[in-house]
């Protein structure tokens, strides 16, 4: 799959979003080795600890149904659900990705309405891959 249909799904999850407090809808597609997408949104909530980004939304989507092999995700945003600039996952969507993700899971986020911007896994994580090698586990 092309990282701009991947990111035609990140888009349409966008709408999907629940926004009441920011009006900031982010939307992710989550593309699992055997082809199969699952898509996310953010899901906001006055407490805002309970609040659930889109990217965790589409792999806690693909864990329960049994995937653990995954490729790419595509993450957009914006507020109004206009485009605004890259919407990178914060650092416990990071956490997720590295629980489940290789070092080359490819990260594709859209930097406005007509540019994509690509990292690996490894290269968005700021101390290395596995935080567990700092650990001693």
């Amino acid at each position: 799959m092309t990282p701009e249909k991947l990111m035609e799904l990140a888009k349409e999850a966008m709408t999907h979003a629940y926004v009441p407090y920011s009006g900031y809808k982010v939307g992710a597609a989550l593309l699992c080795a055997d082809g199969t997408v699952y898509q996310g949104c953010n899901m906001e909530n006055a407490a805002y600890s309970p609040t659930v980004c889109a990217e965790r939304t589409a792999f806690f989507k693909a864990v329960y149904d049994g995937r653990r092999d995954f490729t790419a995700i595509a993450v957009c945003g914006g507020k109004d659900g206009v485009l605004t600039g890259m919407f990178p996952p914060c650092g416990v969507c990071r956490q997720v990705m590295a629980e489940f993700c290789k070092e080359d899971f490819r990260i594709y986020m859209a930097d406005g309405p007509e540019k994509i911007q690509s990292c690996t896994l490894a290269e968005l994580l700021p101390y290395g891959f596995s935080a567990g090698k700092y650990m001693g586990m």
